[in-house]
């Protein structure tokens, strides 16, 4: 057995004003205040003499590890990540940073805002651009019918509502 991983699709390289300043919040707070924090409680548990059998000593190097690899991360996906700090020329169609409200058959309401891919968040509900749900709702304008398939099916939704807010940070 292989512990071969095929490489993962590249994400999307686009971000929102909001999403890049709130992954700078997350890189500051890690570097500045986690990190200083964790590296004192392993050297407080080093301190303590044999490291082979200290628990805080092993689950703090642990920590700093987890710390330093989403560090890394961060600052790599912060370089190549493009910031969208405009809306679209043409506001009657779908486009990334879109507020877009859908109508299923029954007549019920979702709305979705399209976002880059480290964006995520379900309780906003945000969707991602790479996902499904987001490439079928590209360049559709209100009134359009979306075919969109999920894992009970194809459903259709009409395009009820896209708005384009501006929101401070």
């Amino acid at each position: 057995m292989s512990r071969y991983r095929a490489p993962s699709e590249p994400k999307s390289a686009y971000i929102t004003q909001e999403g890049a300043q709130a992954l700078l919040a997350e890189l500051k707070f890690l570097w500045k205040e986690k990190r200083p924090a964790v590296t004192e409680t392993v050297r407080e548990a080093a301190a303590q003499g044999d490291r082979s059998e200290n628990a805080e000593y092993i689950y703090g190097k642990k920590q700093l590890r987890e710390i330093d690899r989403r560090v890394r991360y961060l600052e790599k996906r912060l370089d190549v990540c493009t910031v969208v700090d405009r809306h679209p020329a043409d506001q009657t169609k779908v486009f990334f940073g879109a507020w877009v409200t859908l109508e299923d058959e029954d007549g019920a309401l979702k709305e979705y805002r399209i976002v880059g891919p480290d964006e995520l968040d379900h309780d906003a509900r945000y969707i991602s651009i790479d996902s499904p749900v987001a490439r079928a709702l590209l360049k559709k304008q209100e009134g359009d019918e979306v075919m969109i398939r999920l894992a009970a099916g194809e459903k259709s939704y009409v395009v009820d509502a896209i708005e384009y807010r501006t929101i401070t940070v």
